[in-house]
Formats: structure tokens, C-alpha cells, sequence
């Protein structure tokens, strides 16, 4: 087997994907005062998603749009590239949490990755956005039965549609490792997708509808604006007609050289701080970290084969995450998930070694036939985890205010449902998608420090000895699934 660090020894230490001579040059800061009908805050997914909609809702609204470095520079853009159609962070959660409404969850978000598909088209996005599925691989006996029963369940919920349950052999045929026992492929629930560069095609699809986007412009607060001409400063609208006078009941989002007044504010900050600090405790920042190879060969890709390029995940509590790229390289992630005391977010923990080891050492493991591969990127940080694993949404400032968060991973996809959602529930309407218990309920918050701390250091470890001990859960692991905290993967 190839030493780890060898293997390690010339990646970058930065995102594959966001290493791309066509990365779009940044926007101006914001400078002085301005109004809109819609502020947006954050420039992720959630935040592009739902100034492009508010506009193709609404063409006339206007809406500025403020990130604090670049549009997608953070989980936007260095993520697996896994355009998933559950809302719920797989449909075993969503049957765990919301049996009753799964079949109308699982509809909505087939929806929702279509509509991803057709925006993708319409607005020209060069992201190589592929329905290629996703196969979830078994490397111990005890997985084999579980893939099992989960495709017998789905199947008897009449919602196994696309699913294919595969032999050892049927796996190696599409992916071939000597790992693999058998696994499940959901043949149409997801797509790969370039994630920078759908982060990117969607800046530019604002800025053609006429979203004024502030780049280098952090929210630093969020209050009621002032009466009348007040909040600090004078204010400059665009222009656009019928929306002037939008002092009245808006909110003032201030930032380092200037301020934004709205009457309505949508918030897709995800794992950093949220504005509206009641929401703080619902949410917490995961390290995650990713490798990527150098292109293979085309003997190497024969070894592999891998033609089909669908994205896989092993079954593992602690699991890794990987994919093919359109230029031949491997994409291999997951494993460790780092919470740092207090919910930190630092540069400094985007790279950690340990970790980058530990990856390489599995891949080769997995991969034996590729022990000559290296590695030429190495990156991580931080995705919002909240205890249900899936998404929640909410309103403050007597509806002003919208948010949405906690999408743990999987928000490359339910990010675009998030930002419906946050648009509806702005608009105060009664939707289907806002009248669903999902998006009505909360989960549980994380207790303070150090007790979040020192929970998910023991449920990480707990994790890790179910893994090795044929997936046997242990009492603390069992106490919170009584408790309803999602720490089931």
C-alpha cells in the first residue's frame, strides 16, 4: 500500500473545485445606504436560490443580495457535488421523523431536483450536472441486511421507485472494489453536479435578472429600521417603481461601510452565526474534509471502471463519500466529523492532517489497485448540523425575517426547496410546502457548552465502536434515538 503521506505530499491545500481559472472575478463591497424590497444574507446556494426566485416570482422586486467574502466560497463551493432529491436527509430519517407526510416529501423533492435540472438549462449553467445516482455500498455483512430492509420498506411504502438492490458482483461490474459486498443504487434520486461552478452559474443568473449582489459585506447586525428617513443615514433605492417609502416596518441590516433596509429579510447563513441569535442554538458547525486525486489513466480507469460516474457512500456510521469527475480524478471524503468547543469557526481548521492520513490510508484500502495514485487537493470546513439532520425553517420580527438551516450536508440540493420555503413563509402564504410538519417543526436544540462539547464527542466515539462492533448501538447511541436526535449517520 502507498505510504499515506507520500500520497499527501504535493495536494494543495485548498478546494479542487474552487481552484478553477474561471472563477468569477468578486463584486464591490457594499458602500452607504441602500433599500430593497428583499435583502438577502449569505451567498450559498440558500441565498442565491432565493434572490434568483424572488425575481422569477416577482421581476419587478428588487433585491440586493450581501456575502461576506464571494459568492459560494464556503460549503457552496467545496462540497461532494451531491445534488440529492430528499428533503430529508435520506428516506430513512424522513420515515423516522415524518412518516406521515413521507410519500409528500419525497414527491416535492423529485420536484425540486427537476426544477434544479431545468434552471440549470435555462440560465446556461456549465456545472456538468449528471442524473447518474447514487450507490450506497455495503463493506460489512451486517449493512447487506440492512440495505435490504430498507429497499423491502421502501418498496412496501410504494416509494422504492428507482431503486436497485445489487449483489457483490453487480457492484463491482459499475465500481470495482474488493470492499464491496453488495449495495443499493438510487438510480434517479441524485445528480452530480460541479459545485462551484452551479454556486457561480447562479451568481450570474441574479445579476442578468437584476439582483444587486455586495461581495466582502458581512451582516454584522440586524434590527428594526427607524421611522421615516432614519437608521443612520440617508437611503438609495433602485429606482424600480411602487416600492419607495419602504421605511415603514422594515427591518436594517447594518454591515462594515454601510446599511440595507427591507421589509423583508431572508437569511442563508447555514453554519455561521445566525442574525437572528434564537436560532443559534438549533445549529451547530461539523468540520468535514475531502480529498482529490490527480486524473487517472485510462488503465486506471479500466481498473476501476466506474463508467457511469454515479457518486457512492459506503454504510458506516463514520462513512466516506465519492465520486468521478468529468476529468477523470476521484474525489474522496467523510469519515471524521470535527466539532470544535464553543461551535467555532476558524480558518485554521479548514486543514487538518490527521484527518487528510486517515482519508488516503482508506482510499487505498478501498482502491488497492490504485496505489499509485496521488493526491493534488486537500481542503475542508464547516457544514451546519442541527439534531434531525434535515433542514428547519422559521420566521422572527413578526415575519420580516425568514431563515432556513441545518441542512447537515445535504443542501445541494434542499437548499432550492429552502429558499420556496423561505419566500412563502415571507409572503405569508399557506403552502403545501409550509404547511408540512417538517418545515412547522423544530428539533431539538444543542444544549450550552460544555455539554455539546463533551455529547458529541461521546456520540462520535459511540459511532465508531458501533462500526467496529457489527453496527450494535450502544446505550447512550439508543438513548438518543428516544430523544429524537439525529445522530444515526
Amino acid at each position: 500500500m502507498t505510504d499515506p503521506a507520500r500520497a499527501l505530499a504535493s495536494a494543495a491545500p485548498r478546494p479542487y473545485w474552487l481552484d478553477d481559472p474561471d472563477r468569477p472575478a468578486a463584486l464591490p463591497a457594499l458602500t452607504g445606504a441602500e433599500e430593497a424590497d428583499l435583502l438577502v444574507v449569505g451567498g450559498g446556494y440558500s441565498g442565491l436560490w432565493t434572490a434568483l426566485l424572488a425575481k422569477e416570482r416577482g421581476p419587478g422586486r428588487d433585491v440586493v443580495l450581501i456575502e461576506a467574502a464571494e459568492c459560494g466560497w464556503a460549503a457552496s463551493g467545496r462540497n461532494g457535488g451531491f445534488c440529492a432529491a430528499s428533503l430529508t436527509h435520506g428516506l430513512g430519517n424522513g420515515l423516522e421523523r415524518w412518516p406521515e407526510e413521507i410519500g409528500t416529501l419525497e414527491r416535492l423533492g423529485a420536484e425540486n431536483l427537476d426544477a434544479i435540472g431545468a434552471a440549470v438549462d435555462r440560465y446556461g449553467i456549465d456545472c456538468d450536472f449528471r442524473r447518474t445516482g447514487e450507490i450506497t455500498v455495503a463493506t460489512e455483512p451486517y449493512q447487506l441486511d440492512e440495505l435490504s430492509e430498507f429497499a423491502e420498506e421502501a418498496t412496501r411504502r410504494g416509494l422504492g421507485e428507482g431503486l436497485l438492490l445489487m449483489d457483490r458482483d453487480a457492484v463491482r461490474a459499475e465500481v470495482d472494489s474488493s470492499t464491496f459486498l453488495g449495495g443499493l443504487w438510487d438510480r434517479d434520486g441524485v445528480a452530480m453536479v460541479h459545485p462551484a461552478r452551479l454556486a457561480w452559474g447562479l451568481k450570474r443568473a441574479c445579476l442578468e435578472a437584476g439582483v444587486r449582489i455586495y461581495e466582502h459585506t458581512p451582516g454584522l447586525a440586524l434590527a428594526p429600521a427607524g421611522g421615516g428617513g432614519g437608521g443612520g443615514g440617508a437611503f438609495r433605492s433602485a429606482g424600480v417603481p411602487g416600492v419607495r417609502g419602504r421605511g415603514g416596518g422594515a427591518m436594517e441590516v447594518r454591515t462594515p461601510y454601510g446599511r440595507v433596509r427591507a421589509p423583508h429579510v431572508a437569511l442563508g447563513t447555514n453554519a455561521f452565526p445566525n442574525l437572528v441569535r434564537r436560532v443559534r442554538p438549533y445549529v451547530t458547525p461539523v468540520y468535514d474534509y475531502a480529498l482529490m486525486t490527480e486524473p487517472l489513466s485510462a488503465a486506471q480507469r479500466d481498473a476501476v471502471r466506474w463508467h457511469r460516474r454515479q457518486g457512492l457512500a459506503d454504510s458506516a456510521n463514520q462513512f466516506h463519500y465519492f465520486r468521478i469527475t468529468a476529468d477523470h480524478r476521484i474525489l474522496w471524503g467523510g469519515y471524521d466529523a470535527v466539532h470544535h468547543f464553543g461551535g467555532a469557526v476558524r480558518a485554521e481548521y479548514d486543514q487538518r492532517p490527521e484527518t487528510y492520513l486517515k482519508l488516503a490510508r482508506n482510499f487505498h484500502r478501498c482502491f488497492p489497485q490504485l496505489a499509485d495514485v496521488r493526491f493534488t487537493h486537500r481542503w475542508g470546513g464547516a457544514i451546519d448540523t442541527c439534531s434531525r439532520f434535515a433542514a428547519f425553517f422559521g420566521t422572527a420580527h413578526a415575519g420580516r425575517v425568514a431563515y432556513a438551516a441545518g441542512y447537515t450536508g445535504l443542501g445541494v440540493g434542499a437548499s432550492r426547496f429552502g429558499a420556496e420555503v423561505m419566500l412563502d413563509l415571507l409572503a405569508g402564504e399557506r403552502t403545501e410546502r409550509t404547511e408540512l410538519r417538517m418545515v412547522r417543526s423544530k428539533p431539538l436544540p444543542f444544549p450550552p457548552e460544555p455539554l455539546a462539547w463533551a455529547g458529541i464527542g461521546l456520540t462520535r466515539w459511540s459511532l465508531a465502536r458501533a462500526d467496529a462492533g457489527g453496527g450494535r448501538r450502544n446505550l447512550w447511541l439508543r438513548a438518543l434515538d428516544r430523544m429524537g436526535m439525529g445522530f444515526d449517520s
